[in-house]
């Protein structure tokens, strides 16, 4: 018999691409097999995310898209992860959805899909407190083969009050470091030469074993031994909790070179008043305290951020606190992000959306021109500066140019000379732009 072949969209964070690897790994041992043409598909998945509102929008547009597929030939279509988790029934309404499963029900797909007839579409959103999925191989999707996510931890217990995560992915817990370690190693086995460590804050991973309480692992520790597994493994994590973010951690990065010294740490607001209404548990001292412990342990160490404009109550002060803080530590780069009420959350039940779209808007704006001013001075400081690079692909706008990361996260393009993908190699920075570094190779 013929495999049946599913095609798979995937939106959202990291965490959902590798989630999307995961379902792809289930559905492969229960006889499918990938698409990338979803016109031949016999199943039509979207893993999707509910962190904003536009993020949603696009899959109800999906909806119709898959609706069309329906109409031609016998097609199962599936809604998993975040929007499955939080909108449930209502994505059945659709007529046009199957199957609705949410981010800890990915084992029981197959079964699903086997009982679904046009008048029985399956649900499952149950949320677990133990489903790691620690014995899983991803199938990989990326196209480089260089890079590979490792999730080592689902879940999350912070409740910021924005943040729609611990409703739909449930309560933080970590996973074995032993299968970590074991796929960081299938990894460098099969040639891909960087892992990033995922969590929604890798800082709280901690494993308490159940046999040996003596053999408890930290993040630390956990990043340690994934180091260990080989110098030409490099290795990245993400996401930081400016609030867990430990000594040791900063002093781990700094022992390995293979570790990369750029740390994604969160900040949201630079107002004290804002930080405590998104129940952050830091504040603005705090924040530039972990920032200059970072970059008195690894000098070079870049540091990204997130921040949200226009959140409940914000006023022109609290902006340009905001503002104040970005100057005060120089982000290398943001993702940056006007507020967008999630319904659930403690935000929707406590606090009025009450500044205007427009304000909001001017406010991002202002934002973005800040932090691209940042980034090219950031940038400009890398000029004459040396790097090993870990080479990614061939560059968009000139295929006789390679791009690939340093170990800070910033991006090089340079010439290709004969090399190529997964190769590292030495490149010293000419020029700049705010998003790139235009590099030579050095022989």
């Amino acid at each position: 018999m013929q495999d049946k072949k599913v095609y798979i969209e995937t939106y959202g964070c990291q965490m959902n691409v590798n989630d999307s690897e995961v379902i792809l790994s289930i559905l492969k041992d229960a006889g499918y097999v990938r698409t990338e043409d979803m016109g031949e598909a016999d199943v039509i998945l979207a893993n999707t995310c509910s962190i904003r509102d536009n993020a949603e929008q696009r899959i109800w547009g999906r909806i119709g898209q898959f609706r069309i597929q329906k109409t031609k030939r016998d097609v199962i279509v599936g809604i998993t992860g975040c929007m499955a988790e939080r909108l449930k029934e209502k994505l059945l309404d659709s007529h046009t959805v199957d199957i609705v499963a949410g981010p800890d029900s990915y084992r029981s797909l197959p079964a699903m899909l086997r009982a679904v007839t046009p008048d029985n579409p399956q649900i499952n959103v149950l949320l677990s407190h133990e489903e790691t999925y620690s014995d899983i191989t991803p199938l990989r999707m990326d196209r480089n083969g260089v890079s590979a996510y490792i999730s080592i931890m689902r879940g999350c217990n912070n409740v910021c009050s924005y943040c729609v995560v611990p409703y739909t992915r449930g309560a933080e817990r970590s996973r074995d470091p032993k299968t970590i370690i074991r796929e960081a190693e299938d990894a460098f086995c099969r040639g891909y030469r960087e892992v990033c460590l995922l969590g929604q804050n890798v800082d709280s991973y901690f494993w308490e074993d159940p046999d040996t309480p003596d053999d408890n692992v930290n993040f630390a520790q956990l990043l340690e031994s994934v180091a260990k597994v080989s110098p030409d493994l490099r290795v990245r994590f993400s996401t930081s909790h400016p609030k867990d973010i430990s000594d040791e951690v900063i002093y781990t990065m700094a022992m390995y070179d293979n570790i990369c010294s750029h740390i994604h740490l969160p900040v949201q607001s630079g107002s004290n008043a804002m930080l405590e209404k998104m129940r952050r548990k830091y504040t603005r001292e705090w924040y530039l305290g972990r920032v200059a412990k970072i970059r008195s342990v690894i000098p070079d160490c870049g540091i990204t951020t997130d921040i949200i404009a226009g959140f409940c109550g914000e006023t022109a002060q609290d902006h340009r606190d905001t503002l104040s803080l970005m100057e005060e530590v120089g982000f290398d780069s943001a993702f940056m992000f006007q507020y967008s009420e999630r319904p659930g959350t403690l935000a929707a039940r406590k606090f009025p959306d009450d500044v205007p779209e427009e304000v909001k808007t001017a406010r991002l704006n202002e934002i973005i021109a800040l932090q691209n001013r940042l980034s090219l001075e950031s940038n400009r400081r890398e000029i004459g500066k040396t790097h090993r690079i870990l080479i990614e692909g061939v560059s968009k706008k000139n295929g006789n140019e390679l791009f690939g990361r340093a170990g800070n996260n910033k991006v090089c393009v340079f010439p290709a000379e004969g090399h190529r993908t997964g190769e590292y190699v030495h490149v010293r920075v000419l020029s700049c732009t705010s998003a790139t570094l235009i590099s030579e190779l050095i022989r």
